[in-house]
């Protein structure tokens, strides 16, 4: 069986580690981020003396994975601080001579959960992650979906809720989704981090308003059989009953399909690799790599 090195390369850590191809954790280990130099050089060490086959990277983003463009293999213009140009490929294959696959951490886990997880047997997955930040991935017919780059669902505009006078925080667009409804922008509109808010049933409830007009919008769009909905604002198992709800009320009948009138509880769903669905996602791709060599 072939060995897969994997990275899931986030704002906050990266997980390296070993995997196998039908989706094994071998062993692995965090790392946090900090700068480009300092991180890579510990991700660098600790593959140095692992024996593996190809490797699978699924990065925070922006990021171009589109092969044979000019800036293939980099992060490209990230909020986040010294990331923003960063060849992340380039700096790897500097040091490790085997195939890689790059792409998002998102596209990753949704390959991962349609293989392993929640979205098993299944060719159209939707994966969202709302955390630190929110991003999306899409597998539709089997495969990952990119184009000019790669789908950027964190970062769609919505119809703002009637009681919300929050700005938004991201740096781009202020109030597009991940603006008004990532981790952060939780803490910054109501001046407590969510686990603190639990009990605040309006906080859930907005936040709900939000995440369901997106999954609207994408359930319209790309039409998958199964949502899977991780990261760490999503461990507040209160939202899905309410997103489920206003999914609902918001399509108002329009998709005659039973997953969504009569079964939405196993339609959006938590990841069925729970917190591994990133770190699982980059043993994914690597396993991309592999039926590429």
């Amino acid at each position: 069986m072939a060995i897969i090195a994997a990275i899931e390369a986030g704002g906050t850590k990266f997980i390296c580690g070993i995997g196998t191809e039908d989706g094994k954790v071998i062993e692995r280990v965090s790392i946090p981020t900090t700068t480009p130099e300092e991180t890579m050089g510990k991700v660098i060490e600790y593959f140095s003396d692992k024996e593996f086959d190809v490797m699978g990277v699924g990065s925070f983003g922006p990021i171009d994975p589109v092969k044979g463009s000019e800036t293939y293999g980099y992060i490209t213009k990230t909020p986040k601080p010294y990331w923003s140009d960063f060849n992340m490929i380039g700096e790897l294959k500097k040091h490790f001579d085997v195939p890689m696959e790059f792409d998002t951490d998102v596209n990753g886990a949704a390959l991962a959960e349609s293989w392993w997880g929640a979205g098993e047997g299944l060719k159209n997955v939707l994966y969202i992650t709302v955390g630190t930040g929110i991003g999306a991935g899409a597998v539709v017919d089997g495969k990952m979906v990119q184009g000019l780059t790669h789908p950027e669902m964190g970062h769609i505009l919505l119809k703002r809720h009637k009681d919300d006078k929050f700005e938004g925080r991201c740096p781009f667009h202020k109030d597009c989704l991940e603006g008004i409804a990532a981790g952060p922008a939780i803490e910054a509109r109501w001046g407590k981090k969510g686990f603190e808010l639990a009990e605040v049933d309006e906080v859930w409830d907005m936040e709900a308003y939000y995440l369901a007009q997106a999954l609207v919008n994408y359930i319209l769009i790309l039409s998958p059989q199964k949502i899977i909905m991780g990261g760490g604002v999503m461990k507040q198992k209160q939202l899905f009953p309410k997103i489920r709800k206003y999914v609902q009320e918001s399509l108002n009948g329009y998709v005659q399909k039973k997953e969504i009138l009569e079964d939405i509880d196993n339609y959006i769903v938590y990841p069925g690799l729970g917190d591994e669905a990133g770190f699982v996602g980059s043993i994914a791709l690597g396993k991309i790599a592999l039926e590429q060599k």
